[in-house]
This record gives structure tokens, C-alpha cells and sequence, in this order.
């Protein structure tokens, strides 16, 4: 901890700075004029008016220095007693027939003046510095309380809804702000009302924040954001403090926009939490009611808020007249994706053979985020590479990259083992080729990425927003295909399937549970499969039996066996495929669609000309 006089002097090094002025000043004026003349002693001076050596002498009555002039023309100092030289001795000037002259202190007044004002400096100086301590201590405390919400001004938001690749259908929703924000006064002819906030709810990544700012560039009005984290602190009332300055902020900017991301940190719902009433976010979740209460949509203030958690908003929030509409942003389409892909490309080089279109139908389930960050993947490899334009390649290892994670070059599998995989990944390739609802296989690859020891990669040809029966059988059949060919080829079966039997049995009881797939257990839904808010899961009670659990634990039991066998029944029928895959994927290592296609449907003889 710094002493008291360097905090001092690190706070305030200008007054410092005055100080060392004033006394430099001080010193530079005291200082009387010096001379190159020879100073002699006084009584030497005596002594030369005496011999008749000295001609002239000027006198200083205040200092009593003496200057005078030689009879050889020479100059000469001498300092005598201050108040003047003595009468014996002016009387002795005058016996030897010396002129002299009288002068005024030598001293500069300047400096006088400052020497007695430097004390009344100190003190005023002092008395300035506590003052402006206290002052900031009072301005610290308010500072804690102010909101940290940053303004973007009209200027400053240059985001549009071009810069947004699809959503037609969200545009269309949100365009409304923007039309009110622009002319509020044909919605006040009508008699309508704009809704006062808006909740942006979708997964991470899919442009929540993104659609905001379009909203402020397309209006040109100032957008203010801020996330819901920045109202919490440690101290009690803070967060209510925040909030009050965030909406005084927005009515000094109106027309605005005011955005707060990832609501959900002070939006959740009340008295399901373990702080009881009086708990900090419940009183910054009181005071965002009561303000967003406060205000009316004539103000020209629109609230946008984003989350990807609604399902734990308290009920107040969302209830109309705060929260008037929900906007869901789900994740992109195929179509989307290709749009969302186009627009991260400008500035990238592609090359030739880049397919776009194939890219996106090959990202199911990828965010805007995910797919801005699969492009600069595939530019940073070209870069290593060497290249200077982005190849489809470039595009595959990046997506394998996400998907499956880094490549794990230093893995080195024995011949056993690699042969294992080989058999492993070449089941689940068999059987996507030849089940009748199954995605096309895109690559296969045996080399380690990740804590994936190979990987078999489906691209659909089409996009699905339903699965039929039929479909979901085939996609379990597939996710058990590579320890059913373990088990055909070795007679045992090892530890790489524990990924396959992990995701088929979240879909097997899925499918039992929430879809009603069961013939055992009709058309109902079995408890909820999705994430419950810790507060709910306190007082969480399962809502069926025992006995209906061990039903459901048996049907899905059934289910992964019944798809299991028919795993081994369809790979025992195309067990050449099976070990023609198998050879090539030990011989090449990575398989293209074209070359599984080439394997299992090799070209025909060709029949001779007659």
C-alpha cells in the first residue's frame, strides 16, 4: 500500500508541479543581479578610498553593497552593512572627494510577492485537494450505481437487415419497430400501440444480438445494450440502482433502442431460487417490472431483450404490456445456411471446386456463429497450407475439425486396433448405404480426431423438420452398425462404441418416452427430457410409477435390441461390402461418397458389340 504523501503526489502531481514553480521563481527573483566585477572585502574598500584610488561608488541604501570604479577604470563590488554605509564612512567618501550615488533595494519585488504568497498557495492548494477527495469519493459511490450500458449512436450502428443472411420471417416480425421508430405517427392515427418489448428467444450462436443491431441501423436511432449480468454485484441494491439509471439513460437518448442480452441473469423466475425473498436479483428483477411499467411506447423507447433460456423467465416478464411479443430465432435452415455462408465469404478467396450448397446441407444443425467460424477454419488451413485461395478440401478438414476435433496426428493405432476401426466405421458405412431411410454416407475416416478414433459422416439431401418411424429405426440400426460389425468380424466387441450406445439410447428413450413410439405405453409423454431450473428441481416429483419406469426401461431395451439384430442380419448379408470397405478404408485411410458408391455398386461388365 502506498504511503499517504505518494498517493498524494500520484493524485495530484500538478499542485506539485505549482509548488515546485512558485519556489523556483521565488529563488530565480531573490536572487540579487550579479556582475562580472571584481568584489573586494569592505574593509579593502576602505582602504582604497583612503589611498585616493577610488573615483565613483553607487550605493544600495537597503542591501548596503557597494559597486564603484577604479581610477584605473576598473569596476569593483563590495558588500557593506545592510541599511546603507556607515556616516564615518560617507564622511570619509566625501573627505576624498568620492561621488557617490544612491540606488533602491536590489531586491525584485516579484519575488517578494511570491515568498508571501506562497503560504496562502499551500493552504488554498490543500484545502482544494480535500475537497476534491471528498468529492470523489461521493461521485465513486454513484458511480457504482450507474448502469454500464453503452450508446451506440445512429453513426455508430451501421448494422442493417442486409447484413443479416435469411430470417425472412423474423425480419418481417421485428420491421414493425423499425417503421415505428421511423414515423410513430401512423401508428398513433390508427389508434395502434407498438409492442413495448420484444424477447428474442433461439440457441446461442444464431444472431440474437446481431438482429438487434439491425433493428437501431435500420431505424437510425441510438441503440443502447447492455447484458443482464452487469446489473448483479455483491451489494445489496445495486442492481435496482443499475436498472433505474439504464431506463433514465433511454429516455435522454429517445428515440432508442434498448437491448439487454441474456435476460435470463436477472430474469428468473421468483422464489425458486435458494436466497430467498430479498434476494438480490429479485429486487433487480422488481425494479425492471416496475420500470418497464413506467414507460409508454410514445416515449419512443422499444426494449429488446435476447435469451435462449425462456423457460425459466419469470411469468411477470413475460406477461403482455412488458414483454408484448416473442421473436424465435431457431437455427438456420439448409436455405439459411447457404445465405449465412455467402455472406461470411465475401473477402475469402474460394476456389473452383467449393460447393457452397453441399457445405450447408452438410451443417445441419450449425448456428450463424458456427458457420462464420467454419469458414475461417477452412481459410486459417489453406494459410498453412500455403495456399492462397480456399479449396473444398480446405472446407471438409474444417468441418471435420468442429465436428470431431483437432487431429491427433501423434495417436499412433497398433495394426490390431486400426483394423478394428476399420471394421467399426465400416459397418456404420454399410449400413447407411443399404437401409432404405438412411442418409447418404459423405466420408468415411479412420483417422483419430478428437476422443473419436474414426468418424462416419451423413450429409441429408434433404432437410427434415419430422421423423417418421421408419427413419429413426434406420438411424439406430446405423449408430449400432459399427459394434454389430465388430461382433460379426472378431466375435467380441470392444470399448469404441460407447458414443454410438450413448446417443441410441437418448433416442431410443426418446422415442418412448416423449414421442410415443410404444405400443406398451400408447399415446403418452413420460416426463420431460429437457433441462429443469434448480429451484423446480428442488420440489421436482417424477410423475409417473415405478412400474411404468421399468416398462419404459424395458421398451427401450427392446427397441436397441430389435435394431441391434437387424444391425447384424443386414451386415451378414452384405458381408463383402463389409470387408471391401473395410480393406480400402485400412489401405486409404479416409473414404469420399464416391468411392463407397464405387465399392458397393462396382460397374458391371460391358457387354460386347454384336
Amino acid at each position: 500500500m502506498l504511503a499517504p504523501d505518494q498517493r498524494f503526489g500520484g493524485r495530484w502531481p500538478w499542485l506539485w508541479a505549482i509548488v515546485s514553480a512558485a519556489l523556483l521563481l521565488s529563488w530565480l527573483f531573490a536572487q540579487p543581479s550579479t556582475t562580472e566585477d571584481d568584489e573586494v572585502g569592505y574593509a579593502e574598500f576602505r582602504e582604497l578610498v583612503i589611498s585616493g584610488d577610488v573615483e565613483e561608488v553607487e550605493i544600495d541604501q537597503g542591501s548596503g553593497k557597494v559597486e564603484g570604479t577604479l581610477a584605473s577604470g576598473e569596476s569593483f563590488t563590495a558588500q557593506g552593512p545592510p541599511g546603507g554605509v556607515p556616516d564615518a564612512d560617507t564622511a570619509l567618501l566625501d573627505e576624498h572627494e568620492v561621488e557617490r550615488n544612491y540606488v533602491a533595494e536590489s531586491s525584485n519585488p516579484l519575488g517578494s510577492i511570491l515568498l508571501y504568497l506562497l503560504p496562502f498557495v499551500l493552504i488554498i492548494g490543500v484545502l482544494v485537494w480535500l475537497s476534491r477527495r471528498a468529492t470523489n469519493q461521493l461521485t465513486g459511490a454513484s458511480a457504482f450505481t450507474r448502469s454500464r450500458a453503452r450508446v451506440h449512436r445512429s453513426e455508430r450502428t451501421d448494422t442493417t437487415f442486409a447484413d443479416v443472411a435469411g430470417y425472412e420471417t423474423v425480419k418481417d416480425e421485428i420491421s414493425e419497430v423499425v417503421d415505428f421508430l421511423r414515423d410513430p405517427s401512423k401508428f398513433k392515427q390508427i389508434g395502434a400501440r407498438i409492442p413495448k418489448g420484444i424477447l428474442l428467444v433461439g440457441p446461442p450462436g444464431t444472431g440474437k444480438t446481431l438482429f438487434a443491431r439491425a433493428v437501431a441501423g435500420e431505424a437510425g436511432v441510438p441503440f443502447i445494450s447492455i447484458t443482464g449480468s452487469e446489473f448483479l454485484e455483491m451489494f445489496v441494491g445495486v442492481g435496482a440502482a443499475r436498472v433505474r439509471d439504464l431506463f433514465a439513460t433511454a429516455r435522454k437518448e429517445t428515440p432508442s433502442i434498448l437491448f439487454v442480452d441474456e435476460i435470463d441473469a436477472i430474469g428468473r423466475k421468483r422464489g425458486t431460487g435458494l436466497g430467498g425473498g430479498h434476494d438480490e436479483r429479485e429486487q433487480t428483477l422488481n425494479q425492471l417490472l416496475a420500470e418497464m411499467d413506467g414507460f409508454e411506447t410514445t416515449e419512443g423507447i422499444v426494449l429488446l431483450a435476447a435469451t435462449n433460456r425462456p423457460d425459466i423467465l419469470d411469468a411477470a416478464l413475460l406477461r403482455a404490456g412488458r414483454f408484448d411479443r416473442q421473436v424465435v430465432i431457431p437455427l438456420p435452415t439448409a436455405g439459411e445456411r447457404l445465405a449465412i455462408l455467402e455472406v461470411h465469404a465475401r473477402g475469402k478467396k474460394l476456389a473452383g471446386d467449393v460447393d457452397l450448397d453441399l457445405v450447408a446441407r452438410g451443417t445441419p444443425g450449425m448456428s450463424g456463429a458456427d458457420l462464420a467460424n467454419l469458414l475461417n477454419e477452412a481459410a486459417l488451413i489453406a494459410v498453412r497450407r500455403g495456399a492462397d485461395e480456399i479449396a473444398a478440401g480446405d472446407l471438409d478438414a474444417a468441418r471435420d475439425r468442429v465436428l470431431l476435433g483437432v487431429p491427433r496426428g501423434a495417436l499412433v493405432l497398433t495394426p490390431e486396433e486400426k483394423r478394428t476401426v476399420a471394421y467399426h466405421e465400416a459397418g456404420h458405412a454399410v449400413l447407411a448405404s443399404v437401409l432404405p431411410n438412411s442418409d447418404p454416407v459423405h466420408k468415411v475416416t479412420i483417422l483419430p480426431a478428437g476422443i473419436a478414433l474414426g468418424a462416419t459422416q451423413q450429409v441429408p439431401v434433404t432437410e427434415r423438420q419430422l421423423r417418421r418411424r421408419g427413419e429413426l429405426d434406420d438411424i439406430l440400426a446405423v449408430r449400432l452398425g459399427g459394434r454389430a460389425a465388430e461382433e460379426l468380424v472378431f466375435g467380441e466387441v470392444t470399448t469404441g462404441a460407447a458414443d454410438d450406445l450413448t446417443s441410441a439410447t437418448q433416442l431410443a428413450r426418446s422415442m418412448v418416452r416423449e414421442w410415443g413410439m410404444s405400443e406398451r405405453l400408447g399415446e403418452m409423454a413420460w416426463g420431460s427430457a429437457g433441462p429443469v431450473f434448480l429451484g423446480e428441481d428442488l420440489v421436482h416429483t417424477r410423475d409417473y410409477s415405478d412400474e411404468t419406469a421399468r416398462v419404459i426401461d424395458e421398451e427401450v431395451e427392446r427397441i436397441l435390441e430389435e435394431q441391434a439384430q437387424r444391425a447384424r442380419t443386414e451386415l451378414q448379408q452384405s458381408m463383402d461390402a463389409l470387408h471391401a470397405v473395410a480393406a480400402e478404408l485400412l489401405e486409404r485411410e479416409t473414404l469420399e461418397a464416391d468411392d463407397i458408391a464405387r465399392i458397393l455398386h462396382p460397374p458391371g461388365p460391358v457387354a460386347a458389340a454384336g
